[in-house]
């Protein structure tokens, strides 16, 4: 969430591209990538006062998942709470929960669900994370997070304190989460719990930070920082805090995201983490528990120049279609989105600038990635919510209220932006925060929703033309964990080999638990579907149609 050692008048668009010599095309407001709005009742209320609190910012994460198993992706908002209690008050700051009728159209349920939140809220994070066949909600806080289990039947229980949750660290008292990501990182079966911490903040001293005489949101660098958490499931409805003994607590930050995939396919999944205004943190895992801090080794560290950004939301997955996962998080304007290509060597290499990221996101100011072929041309593109950190009282000296931004995979690893073409101005700009990902109406083509401070969520219905094939799948392990997260899948279709594992651990405090989604082009069908399950389990499936959900169990 920082905010700029120099403020100043963002520059237009056509110009600053025009002068880094981009072509028209680069930002052609005709998009083959194309959304329509569609509202839905929720507007994210992080108690903004003139105190500037530095949680104000940070609200707002977005859940997709089927709460009730009807087969329809559902959507969860986290909101905030009021600042000087961090307890909600009524409506006003509740989390809500909407249920999907299978046409994208939203009920609230939040009350007979159960998930209407006690304190300040900043994140989710969803998975099954005791096999029963129902996802349930971690929620990360402001010095409390809750876990929530789906009974089945359309309600949910905090179990926070029962699953061994709900103390406070003994050395840094109560943690600040932006949520976290469910991976098993022993491959027991077992979904554990890495809870992302952001900064050690408390409102008796809270810093004051002035532009032009009023008050501000203030640099991360009047914060301390936190380390990050890692639980370890029991089997039994309880976690072990192995934080320490795992190697992730000696290594504190400002994480602002977390995403996971086995970078070097040794079978172990591995964790990114994108902070604000410090060196990125990447966690090898070294099997059995056991992680080793390794991003200045495997160059995700900083940039190539070496300057430290914003790093806000991150997603972790093989945009080039060599098999090997690479890493695109967002950040502030003027600092650009970083995107690292997986080498299959062992390391990365910053392809921001070769990619156009560079050009193309230096105007703007990104929260929430997702990287999702979104025209399902067989290659993975980024959809990014837009807006920036600071109050509109900020406005016009930096651009403030932003519209999204998608950017379309040119089939490699080069880049085109795309924000009115892609529908986007339909919309007022807005702070928008959180994001999720799913096909909400179930026409093949990957939707979105966004979390907007002080503003209406959205629904961004998936319009683009064109009549390419897709296929989905919804995975079921036996051994391994039943979300199937961190199987690989590997699709080869008449045009190629593209590859992507599951997770739902995406964007800024956010969580999409859909089925995996691939794009495959003219493709009629797959010629082969291959899974190698965390259990290492290989199952192999083929010629399967195109234009399906298929369910696979291990």
């Amino acid at each position: 969430m920082a905010i700029l050692t120099t403020m100043r008048v963002v520059p237009p668009v056509v110009a600053l591209v025009a002068g880094l010599g981009l072509t028209a095309s680069a930002w052609s407001a005709e998009s083959p990538i194309r959304f329509t709005y569609r509202p839905i009742d929720f507007t994210l209320d992080s108690c903004e006062t003139m105190g500037r609190y530095a949680p104000e910012t940070m609200a707002g994460g977005v859940g997709v998942f089927d709460y009730d198993n009807d087969g329809d992706l559902d959507v969860f908002f986290a909101n905030g709470a009021d600042i000087k209690t961090l307890k909600k008050t009524g409506e006003k700051y509740s989390n809500r929960l909407f249920a999907n009728d299978g046409n994208a159209n939203f009920t609230d349920v939040t009350e007979e669900a159960g998930l209407a939140g006690e304190g300040y809220d900043n994140g989710v994070s969803i998975a099954d994370y005791d096999n029963d066949g129902y996802k349930d909600l971690f929620v990360g806080g402001l010095h409390r997070s809750t876990l929530y289990h789906n009974n089945g039947d359309g309600t949910f229980t905090d179990v926070t304190k029962e699953a061994g949750l709900a103390e406070e660290d003994p050395e840094y008292g109560p943690m600040w989460s932006v949520g976290g990501a469910w991976v098993d990182v022993n491959n027991d079966g077992l979904l554990d719990l890495f809870q992302a911490n952001y900064l050690k903040w408390d409102a008796a001293t809270e810093p004051t930070c002035q532009w032009r005489g009023r008050r501000e949101y203030c640099h991360p660098k009047f914060y301390g920082k936190l380390p990050n958490q890692l639980f370890l499931n029991q089997g039994d409805g309880t976690f072990e805090d192995v934080s320490a003994a795992s190697g992730i607590r000696e290594h504190p930050g400002k994480s602002m995201g977390v995403a996971i995939a086995d970078y070097d396919q040794d079978g172990w999944m591995d964790l990114f983490v994108s902070n604000d205004k410090l060196y990125n943190s990447f966690f090898h895992n070294l099997g059995e528990g056991k992680f080793e801090e390794v991003a200045f080794e495997v160059n995700v560290a900083l940039r190539d120049n070496a300057v430290s950004i914003s790093g806000m939301g991150v997603d972790f997955r093989d945009i080039d279609n060599d098999r090997f996962p690479d890493i695109f998080f967002v950040a502030l304007d003027n600092e650009s989105f970083p995107l690292f290509i997986n080498t299959g060597e062992g390391d990365f290499v910053d392809f921001t600038i070769a990619s156009k990221m560079q050009a193309l996101s230096l105007p703007m100011a990104g929260y929430s990635p997702s990287i999702v072929d979104l025209d399902n041309d067989g290659w993975k593109d980024f959809f990014v919510s837009g807006g920036h950190v600071q109050s509109l009282r900020a406005a016009p000296r930096i651009a403030v209220a932003q519209h999204n931004a998608v950017f379309r995979n040119l089939k490699g690893v080069e880049f085109s932006a795309h924000q009115a073409g892609a529908g986007f101005a339909t919309q007022p700009p807005a702070r928008h925060r959180g994001s999720g990902i799913g096909d909400f109406n179930g026409d093949g083509r990957i939707d979105a929703v966004v979390s907007a401070i002080a503003a209406p969520a959205e629904v961004w219905l998936n319009e683009s033309p064109g009549g390419n094939n897709w296929l989905a799948l919804s995975l079921e392990g036996t051994t391994s964990n039943r979300d199937g997260i961190g199987a690989e899948i590997k699709v080869v279709t008449s045009a190629g080999a593209q590859y992507g594992h599951v997770s739902s651990a995406v964007g800024y405090a956010s969580s999409s638990a859909g089925p995996i989604h691939f794009g495959l082009g003219s493709s009629s069908e797959a010629e082969l579907v291959e899974i190698r399950w965390p259990s290492g389990k290989i199952q192999k499936l083929e010629n399967v149609k195109a234009n399906r959900l298929l369910r696979v169990k291990e």
